[in-house]
């Protein structure tokens, strides 16, 4: 069985910073490119970051030098640093799991508030 496990979000002001994580089960992690996507209300899902199996990083442009993903393939998770957070950054952040050739998994989901 398949697990994408996100933690890490929550309320933080303006400017604040918040750590995702994803951990992963039930997949051969090491060979799975991950990313975290989000989506805000009325707003379609979007990629936020990637990072594929050999360690290529791709971002938004909204989120450039201030968002970094990175992953620990002994410990089966991926995290998303987030800095220098802005309101428009509010939404529920997607762990995505996925090959070019196969399936793709996702997340439960985790909410990232920016509010003053």
């Amino acid at each position: 069985q398949v697990q994408l496990v996100e933690s890490g979000g929550g309320l933080v002001q303006p400017g604040g910073s918040l750590r995702l994580s994803c951990a992963a089960s039930g997949i051969s992690f090491t060979i799975y490119a991950m990313g975290w996507y989000r989506q805000a209300p009325g707003k379609q899902r979007e990629l936020v970051a990637s990072i594929t199996r050999l360690g290529s990083t791709n971002y938004a442009d909204s989120v450039k030098g201030r968002f970094t993903i990175s992953r620990d393939n002994a410990k089966n998770t991926v995290y998303l640093q987030m800095n220098s957070l802005k309101p428009e950054d509010t939404a529920v952040y997607y762990c995505n799991a996925a090959l070019s050739i196969g399936p793709t998994y996702w997340g439960q989901g985790t909410q990232v508030t920016v509010s003053s």
